[in-house]
């Protein structure tokens, strides 16, 4: 489980990116976090796992408090947390595989890292994820002769290669087409069903977080102002969220 209490950020002396969130995801959740650019959205997910430094609050997973941890602390916390990014964040000139089994580096020695050398149960778990990504026979493709939703795919079993407590999503479909999306979000759901993940996605496209998470946290100017089921986003929910407008379409069913 995932407890965030009084998260906020900020920096310099702008206003605040975030402002005290309370937030509790429970294993096997996943949360759609909407809101306008600027709304603070991945600066809560980097906070998370403190590639943000948090002013002030705490984050506690499983019983841990990341935001208090030492560097080799965070080290180790880091593992239980496989993010995903919108741009894939893949070796481009490495293999599928390699990219794959890059999840595993936290676990595994300096030098069986830098020697891409890893244990064989290890490679036997990339080739079942791959497998159920829908990538099996693509370990030997280099990243970069992928197509965008294929890298994804790659992301996804990255992050579950390190056999995590949660996900952090960071907008995974925003360079993708209408179906590949909606197969993204589903396999996401699926994996965090199957391995009782907590996940939080930071998605822009409402249609979608409606149709596939199983709750919606709204933001605005760093606040929670939503936190529901998605049959609760009303119009007047994304206009508290978004500021007015025609929510006709984004309450209509995906």
């Amino acid at each position: 489980m995932l407890r965030l209490t009084g998260l906020a950020k900020r920096y310099d002396r702008s206003d605040p990116a975030l402002a005290g969130v309370d937030l509790t995801v429970p294993d096997g959740e996943v949360v759609a976090l909407i809101g306008p650019s600027g709304a603070g959205k991945s600066t809560l997910i980097r906070c998370i796992n403190r590639l943000v430094e948090p002013t002030s609050g705490s984050v506690v997973l499983d019983g841990v408090d990341i935001a208090g941890l030492s560097a080799s602390g965070l080290r180790a916390a880091r593992r239980r947390m496989g993010m995903i990014f919108q741009e894939y964040a893949l070796i481009e000139r490495l293999t599928v595989m390699e990219n794959v089994l890059s999840g595993r580096l936290g676990y595994v020695g300096f030098w069986a890292s830098w020697f891409r050398r890893f244990p064989p149960e290890d490679v036997r778990r990339a080739f079942d994820i791959l497998d159920r990504v829908g990538l099996a026979g693509f370990e030997n493709k280099r990243a970069d002769a992928l197509s965008g939703g294929q890298r994804q795919r790659v992301g996804i079993a990255r992050a579950v290669m390190q056999a995590p407590a949660l996900l952090l999503v960071d907008e995974p479909t925003a360079s993708l087409d209408p179906r590949t999306s909606r197969q993204i979000m589903q396999l996401i759901v699926d994996l965090c069903a199957e391995r009782g993940l907590a996940a939080i996605v930071n998605i822009h496209d409402v249609a979608l977080a409606r149709h596939f998470a199983h709750r919606i946290v709204g933001l605005r100017k760093g606040a929670v102002v939503f936190d529901g089921p998605p049959q609760a986003l009303t119009a007047e929910a994304l206009t508290a969220i978004y500021g007015a407008g025609d929510w006709a379409a984004a309450t209509d069913d995906a």
